[in-house]
């Protein structure tokens, strides 16, 4: 059974990380009808420009800094953290992801629900298997992204502590792979074909994701919201369909012409499809098919690239 969907319009709520791939288009989409902050260290004075030129007001902190948030008002009914720092060095990370995670929570208490993206980089490799939410965890993504995976962990950890020694009503999202009309990893691997370059993929193949759609995560992130509890709500957040890179590369070929060149490693990411069914519980099923998800994503991005009547 489905829970019941926060509600946006008219509401205050605080995102951080708003200039990231996942966040922009929730920016967009629910400025005007709720009244939104932003918080990010804007180093580039153009993107909180753009930002308040959609009437979100923009407040400028670092997470990994304790006296950061003293700008921050605390009276935010819902708040959804995107934020993500990779910087290699695992001081800087921690502190940003996982203590600055925990002072976000303590300085927004009074908050309906918060809402953490973490990310399905949090789980052990497993070969084909769907991750569910209580399979092992572990250091993913150390092969390109050293400090990712541990923080992820980490700031979890933060997160369930802090809702439970403070009574925050909190969900953990474990995103798979977001993609949309501004791109993500299909686009990636699609200008790489463009390029000629390989493809490198895990020897054990099929690589097995799910891709979610920008549409999608909009329309159901107020039911993660609504799904947030004291107990901390965990849960996957994926597309419905599991599909392969080696699957979306070949229906880009289709679309375009243009061949992948796939190069077995042993270091790149596996195989990481979930376990959709508490998902599909809380929130219910995605709508959008993946092929036509892809199609949209070159015809908005690189239409010259379609063939005709694709």
């Amino acid at each position: 059974m489905t829970v019941e969907a926060a509600k946006i319009a008219g509401s205050k709520i605080l995102i951080t990380g708003p200039t990231g791939q996942v966040a922009a288009p929730v920016i967009d989409a629910w400025a005007g009808q709720a009244e939104l902050t932003a918080l990010a260290r804007f180093s580039d004075p153009a993107q909180r420009a753009a930002l308040e030129g959609k009437g979100v007001r923009c407040v400028a902190a670092d997470l990994a800094d304790r006296n950061s948030l003293s700008d921050l008002r605390d009276d935010f009914d819902y708040v959804l953290n995107f934020a993500v720092v990779k910087t290699d060095s695992f001081d800087y990370d921690l502190a940003a992801n996982a203590e600055g995670l925990g002072r976000l929570m303590l300085h927004c208490r009074a908050a309906k629900a918060f809402l953490h993206l973490s990310s399905t980089a949090v789980y052990e490799y497993a070969g084909h298997a769907p991750r569910a939410e209580d399979a092992p965890l572990g250091d993913n993504h150390r092969s390109m992204f050293p400090t990712y995976s541990i923080s992820k962990i980490a700031a979890e950890t933060v997160c369930r502590f802090v809702a439970h020694q403070f009574g925050i009503p909190a969900t953990i999202a474990r995103l798979s792979v977001p993609y949309g009309n501004n791109g993500g990893w299909p686009w990636y691997h699609l200008l790489m074909m463009e390029q000629g370059m390989p493809i490198d993929v895990h020897p054990e193949r099929p690589n097995l994701y799910n891709l979610l759609h920008t549409d999608d995560y909009i329309e159901k992130l107020p039911l993660l919201l609504g799904a947030a509890s004291t107990d901390v709500t965990t849960v996957n957040f994926g597309g419905s369909q599991a599909v392969s890179i080696e699957d979306w590369c070949a229906w880009l070929a289709e679309l375009t012409g243009l061949q992948p060149e796939f190069r077995d490693n042993p270091a790149a990411f596996g195989s990481l499809a979930i376990d959709t069914a508490r998902m599909h519980e809380l929130i219910g099923p995605t709508r959008v098919d993946w092929r036509e998800g892809v199609r949209n994503m070159v015809a908005t991005l690189s239409p010259q690239l379609l063939k005709p009547g694709a």
